[in-house]
């Protein structure tokens, strides 16, 4: 476990499920910074007052000045950084991060860039990606066996996917910027969160994802499947990943476990994972700050239901442009 010296960890996207578990479950072992774009971010109010920070969005160019300033400011030990839109800009910002002595908590660029398009990461975990292709003019709606899916090649929270019937209602989408094809996966899906530090791969923890809600799983149990987990390894190692990462698979028509895509970074339902014994945020913020290699961790099965929770507060963080202070440094 960490030392009584507790380190200063920042953690971004306050208002998503992932960065609300982290603060809770890392509140007993670090003293907390939570950053959001939303002054009514629920996870800001998980730190303690003086601890919460407006940030950029994640695709505006002030976010690393910003996470920067504050990080020199507060004497942030490790960065974690929960949204997709940030985790790129933050990773290619490493060394400027450790540079002030902050650590991150982040995949690797080279990592990012091919989970990011997902037609890149079928091609490159070709051994476990169903039959996936640009939706262009190449195209041949009468070659695939329906219905089939059409995606864009990249997003996150199943925005834009469409389940197509038939070639008859394929041939109005050829030529669609930005989207792709792949085969219909009907199965059961899950979502296999993986450790992988020093290039070893530590643990893998799928879960079955029962319920969903805008691409959260709101209910959800753990599950021992060898060749769902094989198949989970075989990605975190064709990714080359380094760190956390959530591989979402899903049984073919054939009953084989087959890639959907990769988040690479914490999982909003890691409360699941921590809660069935693999407590991956500590194994990982551990090697961040003492480069020992944590043992392989195991998991038992445990199921979870998503429920609301209120937090009483004082006063809300004030809204203000959390830009200004990066142009003025």
């Amino acid at each position: 476990m960490l030392s009584n010296d507790k380190p200063r960890v920042l953690i971004t996207g306050a208002g998503g499920a992932a960065a609300c578990v982290l603060l809770s479950h890392l509140s007993p072992h670090a003293r907390l910074h939570a950053a959001d774009i939303d002054p009514l971010a629920a996870g800001l109010y998980l730190a303690q007052e003086g601890r919460r920070h407006l940030i950029p969005r994640g695709d505006d160019a002030r976010l690393v000045p910003v996470l920067l300033r504050l990080c020199k400011e507060h004497r942030i030990d490790v960065l974690v950084p929960t949204v997709d839109f940030e985790l790129l800009a933050v990773s290619q910002a490493r060394a400027e991060f450790e540079a002030i002595g902050t650590q991150l908590m982040v995949a690797s660029p080279e990592t990012l860039e091919v989970c990011l398009d997902k037609l890149a990461l079928c091609r490159r975990l070709e051994l476990i990606a169903p039959r996936s292709v640009p939706l262009d003019g190449d195209f041949d709606p009468t070659d695939w066996m329906y219905p089939i899916l059409v995606k864009p090649r990249t997003g996150a929270g199943g925005r834009g996917i469409r389940v197509v019937e038939s070639a008859k209602d394929m041939r109005e989408l050829i030529g669609a910027p930005g989207d792709m094809v792949q085969e219909y996966l009907p199965g059961e899906e899950y979502s296999v969160d993986v450790l992988r530090l020093g290039r070893e791969v530590l643990a893998t923890v799928p879960r079955a994802r029962l319920k969903v809600d805008s691409g959260v799983a709101v209910a959800a149990r753990t599950v021992h499947d060898l060749v769902v987990e094989a198949a989970a390894r075989y990605a975190a190692e064709a990714i080359d990943l380094e760190g956390v990462a959530n591989v979402q698979l899903r049984r073919s028509r054939g009953g084989t476990p087959k890639l959907m895509e990769i988040n690479a970074r914490f999982p909003g339902t890691m409360s699941i994972t921590i809660a069935a014994g693999a407590d991956l945020p500590m194994a990982w913020l551990e090697y961040t700050l003492s480069g020992r290699l944590p043992a392989p961790i195991a998991f038992r099965d445990v199921a979870m239901v998503r429920t609301w929770q209120d937090h009483v507060i004082d006063a809300f963080v004030r809204e203000a442009d959390p830009g200004a202070e990066a142009d003025a440094a």
